[in-house]
């Protein structure tokens, strides 16, 4: 009498478990199958893989839009008037979403090599529905509340790009191990060719795609230009409160060459210092003044002002994540800033031989110096003492009217026009986010003598990328991180990149060739051997590739049965 053996005990395979049954929960022996994929889970694959490099490019672009957190924080508080750091969940739950599909794509890659049918489980796929609809959300409510930061992928990969191709060509050439041993094993022609044909095409882009890879920092390093002059925007933010004259104070000490601030006007005509249009997020107001907390900051009197903290916040919300760092003597004095005039900071700047750069913003048309703020702005910028050659004047309004009350002022512009329209009106500087200018852009302006000023450069990688471009001074909110960058972070030479590129190419040429080679002889044998080993049962088992489940499940059995009686 033959006793029947259950089939899940079957030549164990532990690893193989593990690899279909996290994917697909097929844990036993007899659940694996080594039939075709389904078009339907096929379909699944395709929509993994887009999910993977969906998110794999929103999980750059949050990673290098880094430099801008705190811009798309005020964004969400302009919206909602809660401040809050909006980024810490988009980051966590991108994170966690790109791990998540980065591990099915390595499990299904397993799968493919193993030669396992793709079968994803249903919870995996409402995974993946989850993951893709939420990114696809995102993207979309970024390029309708946030569009220029799109911006940043481009002026990015100036700086990463060479990095990335070779990290691309090395995760390529590995497939090829993959690739590779799904046409040994395949027994129809035309799909061999047609997977070959893919996969060379990929490689061949990648080997040529170092020709549309352009970097300033690809450049003889005797040409690279003096380092870029740091200008505090609104002080040092990152260490103090924005826009106070302890902010400005830090921003000196870390060796800054100006400062720049933006200036509102009250009722009784004093240009004072603040960013927002009201008082809400950097002040106490809501203590002071709960009746007038969403009243403009410019229709309060100077004399109001100057009873609000303008410190306690920055404490208190720890915008930046740095108060830990400071010490209890920075705490006390960050805990007593007041609002600051325009005037202090002229006079502070004008002390250390600073520049100053301010955006000066016009009051609503029902306020007393609707008409006056240009004169009013002016009288302050006289009564400091500051030289006029140390004050960027930026607005555009009564320009001519400026020139010639206040002839030594330097007269700079918000707005890209062309170099020739510059010197038409007079205008030597010219401040700009950084994503408006292009390294064409910052090179005309240089030969034009025109000083180019880029906001707001908080990263190394953006400051030695706009370093190589030949910007000649950038405003940043963090001039303490800026200060530890003396040169740029990679700098290389043309032909020592092209050496680098081809180097590259042929050694991955090699591998793959080797690969291939490999695993053709490997089958090869492999099919040879088994050919003289095989009993009868074995050689129609391998051979039923297109064969159902159930029919190779009965040929499992009967080669069982046929073992046992031996």
């Amino acid at each position: 009498m033959v006793k029947h053996q259950p089939l899940q005990v079957y030549e164990r395979q532990l690893c193989l478990s593990c690899i279909t049954g996290i994917y697909g929960c097929r844990w036993k022996r007899y659940q694996r199958s080594h039939d075709d994929t389904t078009k339907w889970e096929l379909l699944w694959s395709l929509i993994l893989l887009f999910t993977f490099c969906l998110l794999l490019v929103w999980f750059y672009f949050w990673w290098e839009a880094h430099n801008d957190y705190n811009e798309f924080n005020w964004f969400l508080y302009n919206r909602s008037g809660v401040w809050s750091d909006g980024t810490v969940p988009i980051l966590a739950t991108t994170a966690a979403g790109f791990t998540y599909i980065a591990f099915l794509m390595v499990l299904a890659l397993c799968h493919i090599a193993l030669g396992q049918q793709l079968n994803l489980h249903w919870l995996h796929k409402i995974g993946v529905t989850a993951a893709l609809l939420t990114t696809i959300i995102g993207v979309i409510s970024v390029n309708q509340t946030w569009g220029q930061e799109w911006d940043v992928i481009p002026i990015s990969l100036q700086a990463t790009g060479p990095f990335l191709h070779i990290g691309a060509l090395a995760a390529v050439t590995a497939l090829s191990w993959i690739v590779a041993g799904q046409v040994a094993r395949a027994e129809k022609t035309m799909f061999q060719v047609v997977v070959v044909l893919l996969y060379l095409s990929v490689l061949l882009g990648l080997y040529v795609m170092p020709l549309y890879i352009t970097s300033p920092c690809i450049m003889e390093p005797t040409s690279l230009k003096p380092r870029p002059d740091v200008i505090g925007h609104q002080g040092a933010p990152m260490l103090a409160p924005e826009n106070t004259l302890w902010s400005f104070q830090r921003a000196l000490q870390m060796n800054v060459t100006g400062l720049e601030a933006d200036v509102a006007i009250s009722v009784d005509g004093v240009p004072f210092l603040m960013h927002d249009s009201t008082l809400r997020r950097t002040t106490d107001v809501e203590k002071v003044f709960p009746d007038r907390q969403m009243d403009e900051a410019s229709f309060f009197n100077w004399t109001d002002l100057q009873q609000l903290n303008a410190g306690q916040w920055f404490l208190k919300d720890d915008p930046f994540w740095t108060v830990h760092t400071l010490s209890q003597h920075e705490k006390t004095l960050i805990a007593n800033q007041s609002v600051c005039s325009l005037e202090q900071l002229l006079k502070l700047a004008s002390y250390h031989n600073s520049t100053v750069v301010f955006r000066l913003r016009r009051p609503p048309p029902d306020h007393p110096c609707y008409y006056s703020w240009i004169n009013d702005t002016l009288q302050a910028v006289q009564q400091s003492g500051v030289p006029p050659s140390l004050v960027m004047w930026t607005p555009d309004e009564q320009r001519a009217q400026v020139r010639q009350l206040a002839p030594g002022l330097i007269q700079t512009s918000v707005e890209k026009l062309s170099p020739q329209s510059l010197h038409q009106s007079g205008i030597s500087r010219l401040l700009l986010r950084y994503n408006q200018a292009s390294t064409k852009d910052i090179s005309d302006f240089s030969e034009s003598h025109i000083n180019l000023t880029l906001y707001t450069v908080n990263e190394p990688w953006l400051y030695s990328v706009l370093w190589c471009s030949g910007v000649s001074s950038v405003s940043s909110e963090a001039p303490h991180i800026l200060r530890k960058v003396p040169y740029p972070i990679w700098l290389m030479r043309p032909h020592g990149y092209c050496l680098m590129w081809v180097s590259a190419d042929l050694i991955s040429f090699a591998v793959v060739i080797g690969i291939f080679i490999f695993q053709n002889y490997h089958m090869i044998r492999y099919r040879m051997s088994g050919m003289h080993s095989y009993n009868p049962e074995q050689i129609m088992l391998s051979a039923a590739v297109r064969r159902s489940s159930r029919d190779i499940s009965v040929m499992k059995e009967k080669l069982i049965f046929s073992g046992q009686s031996q």
